[in-house]
């Protein structure tokens, strides 16, 4: 067994990251909670709202100033994303997953790629789409079937993507693709492509359990033409790339559970003290009370878990980040489901139907649990470094 060296990634919040959460919060109850059942409903991407959204640095906040980001720190970006799942893990998560992408472009990306793309999206007129899963390559990424073929100076991919986030919506998109068919891992390239072109059609998904708000879509990729300029990174680097990019995407999704476990504990409060039974509110039974003891504790275990991994990733601190990034992926989402069902246990036949915002908590929340990394690929990774 290999002794680990655990460093200290306390975190501290600040003044500032409490006022970011405040206004985050704000702008969630004025503008995203009176319309997300409706939009859920008719499964409408908020594109109205980004620009909104980007006008409060909401949208890619990471992004550095230079191109239209707010520049914030790890721990400011995990509490802009939970409070916009608090909100609605549908409306909110879509601006907050508007940036899926920017974390490679900014690291491996040309300076021209950057200048181009990065201010649209921080700008709220565009959300970036990235393309990793195949419909039979999931977890195995090294085992995608989508080829890139060189052909003077283009390349060109045909192959299939699946359950791809802003596939329909966005203005441009990240595209994985086998370079080196007979290699593993190693024959992987990450390329940059506008979705307005030839060879690039996408279909919505629209059979979803939850986040149906959110645009979510099955690429077909058909002769598509990209310019060698147009390599994210480098050739057959691209997987390496992506495990470079997962950490900060895990921390992102402890946080969406965190969100999305707060809304249901707040609206199981709220139930529990407005509903009467045998002459009393239920929210005097010892019943009722010992569950909502334990989803708020379990709430704020998982927010400390997700910021400390979010204090792990600022200070670049190699495995401890990623194995922390792993746990509070995890931990969040494992718990966000069993709160969310709590709080629809607490609610009873009335938390079973969308008359309440519990049932749509509970669908919502489910998801956490498989991208970025199903939580059986994050146990692990976790174990690797422990064993």
């Amino acid at each position: 067994m290999v002794a680990l060296e655990y460093r200290d990634m306390s975190y501290q919040l600040t003044a500032e990251h409490e006022a970011i959460r405040d206004a985050v919060r704000e702008f969630g109850t004025e503008e995203i909670r009176p319309i997300a059942a409706e939009y859920e409903r008719e499964q409408r991407y908020p594109d109205g709202l980004l620009a909104d959204a980007a006008d409060l640095d909401l949208v890619a906040p990471h992004v550095p100033a230079e191109y239209g980001g707010a520049g914030m720190d790890a721990i400011a970006t995990a509490i802009v994303t939970e409070e916009l799942w608090r909100a609605d893990p549908g409306v909110g998560g879509s601006i907050s997953a508007a940036d899926f992408g920017t974390g490679m472009l900014l690291e491996y990306g040309d300076e021209w790629m950057c200048e181009e793309w990065l201010p649209t999206v921080t700008a709220g007129q565009t959300p970036i789409a990235t393309g990793i899963s195949e419909p039979a390559h999931g977890s195995n990424v090294a085992g995608m079937e989508t080829r890139a073929t060189e052909d003077g100076d283009e390349w060109v991919i045909n192959g299939q993507k699946m359950w791809i986030t802003n596939g329909t919506v966005a203005d441009v998109a990240i595209v994985m693709a086998k370079t080196s068919p007979e290699a593993s891992h190693s024959g992987i390239t990450a390329f940059l492509t506008p979705t307005d072109v030839d060879g690039y059609e996408a279909t919505q998904i629209t059979n979803k359990l939850g986040i149906k708000a959110q645009d979510t879509a099955e690429i077909v990729l058909d002769d598509l033409r990209v310019p060698a300029e147009n390599i994210v990174g480098e050739v057959d680097r691209g997987f390496y790339q992506l495990m470079d990019f997962f950490p900060p995407a895990r921390v992102d999704v402890a946080a969406q559970a965190t969100g999305v476990a707060q809304a249901a504990l707040e609206e199981a409060i709220a139930y529990a003290t407005d509903r009467e039974q045998f002459d009393r509110s239920i929210a005097e039974f010892q019943a009722i009370q010992h569950t909502i003891a334990e989803m708020a504790t379990t709430v704020e275990a998982a927010r400390s878990l997700a910021y400390r991994a979010a204090a792990s990733l600022e200070s670049g601190d190699g495995d401890n980040a990623t194995r922390l990034a792993s746990m509070a992926k995890l931990f969040a989402s494992e718990r966000a489901v069993e709160v969310t069902d709590d709080a629809l246990q607490v609610h009873g036949g009335a938390g079973y139907v969308s008359d309440h915002p519990v049932e749509r908590f509970y669908r919502d929340a489910r998801i956490t649990k498989i991208y970025d990394g199903t939580s059986e690929i994050q146990k692990n990774i976790i174990a690797d470094q422990l064993l």
